[in-house]
């Protein structure tokens, strides 16, 4: 007997806050050495109380989803230096959003299921 997916699982994970914010900040038309955008993305993340697992740990998963955009064509690396591509970042924006008010729906509902059992 194979396995079977069960149709009523879902991704518990919520929006790629480190992404979003790597294209946020590079959706403006300035080139940025990754220690002065790491300063920045941390420090906007820190002011949405969104940073989590200590700054060095921050720092390897953007450096990590950095290196995901620059593959994905979102954003161009030039040297050291790193510039987002506006189309590209746009559109990533557009659809993060999208999966951020799909994910509040969803922990909406559930909120509502568990408070009416």
């Amino acid at each position: 007997m194979g396995y079977m997916k069960s149709t009523s699982s879902f991704s518990r994970r919520g929006p790629d806050l480190v992404a979003e914010e790597i294209a946020t900040v590079l959706s403006v038309k300035t080139s940025f050495e990754f220690k002065n955008l790491f300063t920045v993305v941390h420090a906007n993340l820190k002011a949405r109380n969104a940073s989590r697992g200590g700054e060095e740990m921050l720092r390897l998963r953007a450096y990590e989803k950095l290196q995901r955009l620059v593959e994905l064509g979102i954003v161009k690396r030039t040297g050291k230096e790193y510039r987002g591509v506006p189309a590209a970042v746009a559109g990533f924006l557009k659809e993060a959003a999208a999966q951020n008010v799909e994910f509040e729906a969803i922990k909406r509902n559930r909120v509502t299921a568990n408070t009416t059992k």
